[in-house]
Order: C-alpha cells, then structure tokens, then sequence
C-alpha cells in the first residue's frame, strides 16, 4: 500500500498534527479545509470537493461548529448515491459532538449554531453510514461524555447520542444544552492551534531522552527545569525530590502536564518503578512530544532511590483513607481541598471544603492558608496527588486523601 495524501478535518486544538511527519515519511499529499490558514503547502478542499482512492469516492462536506473551518468526509463507494461511511472530524462524535468553546467566548455562540445546523446535516444521512470520528473517550475536546466506541452508524448516533436528541429540540435549547455543564480543558491547548496552522517541525520519529545522573537532575533543576514524577501516588508520598509534582504515567499523563506545567518550560521526568525505565521513557516522551512539550531533559537514571544514595535531600507527606477524612470531617479537624471539576463540585461537595480545581492550584496557591494541614481530596486521588505534590513543593503541610474521594466520603457521613 502507498500513501497518497494525509486529510485533515480541521485545525486541532489537542495534540500536534501528524500530517507533516507523515508527509515527510511517505512523500504524501496533505489536503485539508480550504480555510485552514495553513502556512505550508497542502491541497485546499471546500464544499463538494472530491478525492478518489480506488473505486471510493471521498467527497468533502463543510460542518463547522467545532472549528469554523471544519470539514467532514462523505465516502462513497463507486457509482453509490448514498455514503458508506463518513468521517465526521470533531463535529459528530460518539456519544457527543466537538464542543464550541475553544476558540473563546468571542466565537462560541456563532460555533454552536453552526454546530447545530452540521449535526442536523449528518444525522440526515441513512442509518447505516458508518461513523469515523478523531475524537474518542478521553478527549476534553467533547461537549460531553462521549461513548467509550471508537466508531459507530448514524442510525445508532440518531437513537442515543444526546447531542442529536438535543437538535431535535430547536437551536435555542441546543445552544443551551451544548454549553451547559462544559468542563475546563487544559490550558495548553492555546499553543497547539498556532502550532498546527503553522506546521510543526519534522523530527522523523519521538526524540526520547536519555537518562541522566542525580548530579545532572540537580544541576537542570537550579537551572529552572520542573521535575515531574509519573510514579505511582503513594510512591511519591513516601519520598521524592523537593519541588517535584505528581503525575502519574498513565493515559491522561499528558493532559495534566499541559495543565499545569507552562508551555515550553523545561522538563525532566522521574519514572514509575514497576516497568523498565527505557520503555516508561519512551512512554512519557511520547505522549508529551504530542502535545508540543519538546523540552524533555532526561529522566533520572536510578529514580528517587538513586537520588537519595547520592545524599541529596527528599521530602515526604501523608497520606490517609477516605474512612479517616470522614472521621476527621465529622469532628471538624479537617481543612478539605476539593481539587474536582466545577461540574463535579456542583453535584455534590463536603461541607466547609474549599474548591479549587487542580489546574487552577499552581497559579491560585497563594489563596491557600497554610496556617494548618490541608487535605487534598478528589474522586479517586489521582488529583488530589497532583494538588498535594504542588502544596507541598510550595511548603504547605498537607496530607493526599486516597484512594477514593468525595463520594465515598459523603456516603459514610450521609
């Protein structure tokens, strides 16, 4: 098989475009929306434009909403009058649609109207047209939820997708419903647009980073890199670099380095114990090189087990079950930290918590008595580590509610 061209359905605002490494790699074609900007050579589609690849025909169909130049793909096969399948971008997701907000409050409501009349357009289409979206579980880049599917049919989108159960109420309750309940998405997103319109440097393959001695951490540190341990949260508790934060090497890794470490600052990375550490390098750079983190350092060779041989300091804090905080809770010894999404809080909250969400702790941190010990609570810990590490860092006594959070300590008090 040959690759010809690398289509594009629009700008993305989440990860950094592929499209120009595998151009570079295959000799391919981008092609892309005509009102892209893009500032480097592609093929520029707009409305009925047509692709051929073998007996397919891959027709291009403008459905902004998600961004104002997005386009999705109606594939026929042969001399079909109706699509097989269509790739529907950022507009009709599984379980969702590509949320409107990201370009800022400037734009948003012109974006939802124009994402109500593309998803009316789609959801027109037969039953069984099968639906290939870019974006999937995970993504903060959905209006809502969106199904833990990959791929699905119009006919199965028209029945359970909220988003078109919405379009069947009028634009007005569509822009409505659309922009209710959003969560906030991680603060590095403003960079990546830029970056993909402009076209991102071609490396060739995921610059991996080489392991570097306790001394060579020191010394990066003085030297203003953030340290950032993807070890597991009660790992870190027990002993870690001062300064360094927590972020578990999992699949949402990345998203929580780009909410809280700035765009561009220097990294170097402390792995998780229970992998070879190579595999746990290439694993951290990979999902950081995505999203425009290029100023990966190293790894500490050996961990934190290494950097305590060497003599050099580490600190610790504790860390307490969601049966204890209840306890705590109930006899008014405990200052609470709730570090959930305003929707999350909104459900339901502790009483006398504070609520600061964990990608707004780092520049709110200041707001944040430390007068006494702060418990940091979530859902399940995962944030509330993160919380705790930049408390810590920033020499407020603190103990990491896990595993569990909130709604398990509202179910032991009532």
């Amino acid at each position: 098989m040959r690759v010809t061209r690398v289509v594009e359905t629009h700008v993305h605002n989440d990860y950094v475009s592929g499209a120009l490494e595998l151009r570079a790699a295959t000799g391919a074609v981008i092609a892309g929306p005509a009102r892209a900007g893009y500032a480097f050579p592609f093929e520029p589609l707009a409305e009925g434009d047509e692709l051929s690849l073998g007996t397919l025909r891959i027709v291009a169909a403008e459905t902004p909403g998600h961004t104002p130049e997005h386009l999705s793909y109606l594939v026929y096969e042969g001399d079909a009058e109706e699509p097989t399948a269509v790739f529907t971008g950022g507009s009709l997701i599984v379980g969702s649609a590509g949320r409107t907000d990201l370009l800022g409050p400037e734009a948003t409501l012109e974006l939802t109207r124009a994402q109500y009349r593309s998803l009316n357009r789609l959801s027109a289409l037969s039953d069984q047209t099968l639906v290939f979206p870019t974006h999937g579980a995970g993504s903060f880049c959905s209006s809502s939820p969106p199904g833990d599917e990959r791929t699905s049919t119009i006919g199965r989108e028209r029945v359970s997708n909220p988003a078109l159960a919405d379009g069947k109420m009028g634009e007005g309750i569509f822009v409505e419903r659309r922009l209710t309940g959003l969560l906030a998405y991680p603060s590095y997103y403003s960079h990546i647009s830029p970056i993909n319109r402009a076209g991102p440097r071609v490396f060739g393959d995921v610059p991996v980073r080489r392991g570097l001695a306790p001394s060579q951490v020191a010394e990066r540190i003085e030297n203003g890199a953030r340290v950032i341990d993807g070890r597991e949260r009660h790992a870190f508790a027990a002993r870690h670099i001062p300064g360094s934060i927590a972020i578990e090497l999992d699949d949402s890794f990345a998203s929580y380095v780009g909410w809280i470490v700035p765009f561009g600052a220097p990294i170097v990375l402390v792995l998780p114990e229970d992998r070879p550490e190579d595999e746990a390098a290439v694993e951290a750079s990979t999902q950081l090189f995505r999203i425009g983190y290029e100023a990966v350092d190293g790894f500490l060779r050996g961990g934190v087990a290494a950097w305590a041989e060497a003599g050099r300091q580490v600190r610790s804090y504790p860390v307490s079950t969601v049966d204890e905080l209840a306890t705590a809770v109930e006899k008014g010894r405990a200052r609470v930290l709730d570090v959930r999404q305003q929707t999350e809080w909104d459900v339901g909250h502790l009483e006398g918590s504070t609520h600061l969400f964990v990608g707004d702790v780092d520049d709110r941190i200041a707001e944040i008595p430390r007068d006494r010990e702060v418990w940091t609570v979530c859902a399940t810990g995962h944030r509330a580590a993160m919380a705790a590490s930049l408390l810590d860092r920033d020499g407020i006594p603190v103990r990491l509610v896990t595993p569990g959070g909130v709604p398990d300590v509202m179910a032991r008090i009532g």
